[in-house]
């Protein structure tokens, strides 16, 4: 562990940031409690100036009650500093920022930066780990989580760490998946009230997925959820044998979480082998799912599987965003994802019941539609990957992905991204092996064919779209998300590394800001001294802009 120290002492920035703060009308508070996060600060929903987890609160909306930056003004918007991650290259990272203090990741490294500045207040570094694969081998890491002065995030070899937010010295360590060397993870860890929340990445490798909860203080394990049901289970039936141990199923990207109804939401990735489903009949349980688990136990409350018995790698790692509003003339407590699937879908909450499920996917194939209860209507083999090759829409890499969504409450509107292609899956034989891929077998691009990205606003009170904005194809493909403010903006990262905002209501562009390099994070917005800042890691950079 390499901790480095930058400029002046953590203490002596503190001191200085208290005595701004004073200088600025703020209560005179003690140096300890500048960072002190509690339940009542996770649950504040919509978020203002502290973004204190991944999605901003709880919900999973990306939304921002912050007013400073408007439509009438966007255009003005500068960036205000750059924080340059040596050793990286492609950052994920969403930021979050506690009481002006940002902290950010990269691989095995956490910042903690002066969010009005952009300077290091403190590094915590750890090597890379070497032999890994797939996904794990890029070592993406998207994120912390905080709660009271202590900062979590996980390894590229899925280590939870727990960090002083203060110092970024390293208070314990817990190693929760190294009993088989293809598990990895990537997601920014989901902390409520105590509880660190965390899955694993490898579900293209074998691996078991499952959702695990640690005490916040200790480390210690307190449950964990198994998203592939072992022998004698409920669902075992798709997993003859020992196969469940390798069936995929990871939460890969974290969930979100109703505070009233204490319950959280997880998306839970594809089955494993990818493309051949001979070893897992059925239904392939709990794969391409969304489960609703008690955050306090790990117990299943309900759950909904967009595409059962998945040959398609139709990840449901989609975030799940929470809306409370009124649906088809009834209040209800709303659960949205758009989904790696081609369609939109939108269930209740509090039970897991189907309401409706809307394609947004143009190039779409593998299904004819979606039947009352929620389930794809396939043709047998119609779209069946085979050994010579089947093409099948969305490809590959879905009709949308991990990149987050966000929802504007004013309009009742949910904004994402969306890609246009389609890929020839190839399936065939392969046993599974550690340090290994088990896709069984691969994919390639149809010739001659290219894709496209659009982002969408989708009409909750309709089902409709209430307009469409086609991307340029640039030189990088974005893995970009989005984030909506109360004034009626939607900022992105679009595919021409270029940091965009549009009128949310219109989809008209106001401002854009080329990066240099290709955006594979979302955005998210802060505020210090009452000024506004929008933030979004851009290649190798963070960038920070506000209004002059």
């Amino acid at each position: 562990m390499n901790r480095r120290w930058t400029g002046v002492t953590f203490f002596a920035f503190l001191l200085c940031f208290a005595n701004s703060t004073r200088a600025q009308g703020q209560s005179d508070t003690p140096i300890s409690a500048i960072i002190d996060i509690k339940h009542s600060d996770l649950i504040v929903s919509p978020v203002a100036s502290n973004w204190p987890s991944y999605n901003g609160d709880y919900t999973g909306r990306r939304y921002t009650s912050l007013s400073q930056i408007t439509p009438a003004n966007v255009e003005s918007l500068r960036a205000q500093w750059v924080f340059h991650v040596p050793r990286a290259d492609m950052l994920e990272v969403t930021p979050v920022v506690v009481n002006g203090i940002m902290f950010v990741t990269s691989a095995n490294d956490a910042y903690a930066l002066d969010a009005r500045t952009g300077r290091t207040i403190w590094h915590y570094s750890r090597p890379i780990t070497q032999g890994l694969i797939d996904d794990a081998s890029a070592h993406h890491n998207r994120g912390v989580g905080v709660w009271g002065s202590r900062v979590f995030m996980t390894t590229d070899n899925a280590h939870l760490l727990c960090l002083d937010a203060r110092s970024g010295n390293l208070l314990w360590d817990v190693a929760y998946a190294d009993w088989n060397k293809n598990y990895g993870a990537t997601s920014a860890p989901l902390v409520i009230n105590g509880k660190v929340l965390v899955g694993t990445s490898g579900g293209d490798d074998g691996v078991r997925g499952f959702i695990a909860a640690f005490d916040a203080i200790t480390g210690n394990f307190l449950w964990r959820f198994w998203t592939i049901p072992a022998p004698g289970e409920f669902g075992s039936e798709s997993y003859p044998g020992d196969s469940y141990l390798h069936a995929g199923g990871t939460a890969w990207m974290p969930g979100t979480y109703d505070p009233e109804l204490n319950l959280t939401y997880w998306g839970v990735s594809n089955a494993s082998p990818d493309f051949n489903g001979e070893g897992r009949p059925g239904d392939d349980l709990y794969t391409c799912s969304v489960l609703a688990l008690d955050p306090d136990t790990g117990k299943l409350k309900w759950y909904f599987q967009f595409t059962p018995h998945d040959l398609y790698d139709f990840d449901a790692t989609e975030t799940p965003v929470l809306v409370n509003a009124e649906y088809k003339s009834k209040p209800r407590k709303l659960l949205i994802q758009a989904n790696r699937n081609g369609f939109i879908y939108v269930l209740d909450r509090a039970t897991g019941e189907f309401l409706s499920a809307t394609q947004f996917a143009e190039k779409l194939n593998w299904t004819k539609g979606i039947d009352a209860k929620g389930r794809p209507i396939i043709d047998k083999d119609s779209a069946k990957p085979t050994p010579e090759g089947t093409k099948v829409c969305p490809g590959f890499a879905g009709a949308t992905n991990w990149f987050s969504p966000s929802f504007l409450p004013e309009t009742r509107t949910l904004f994402f991204m969306s890609q246009e292609e389609c890929t020839v899956l190839l399936s065939g034989e392969q046993e599974f092996k550690e340090g290994e891929t088990y896709y069984a077998t691969g994919s390639r691009r149809p010739q001659g064919e290219h894709g496209y990205k659009k982002l969408l606003a989708f009409d909750l009170d309709t089902s409709t779209f209430r307009w469409k904005y086609l991307q340029a194809n640039g030189r990088g493909w974005a893995a970009a998300g989005t984030m909506a403010t109360s004034t009626g903006l939607v900022f992105f990262g679009d595919n021409s590394e270029s940091f965009e905002a549009v009128d949310a209501k219109t989809g008209k562009p106001l401002w854009h800001f080329n990066t240099g390099q290709t955006l594979h994070a979302s955005p998210m917005s802060y505020a210090v001294g009452g000024k506004q800042y929008v933030a979004i890691a851009s290649g190798s950079d963070v960038f920070s802009f506000a209004l002059p």
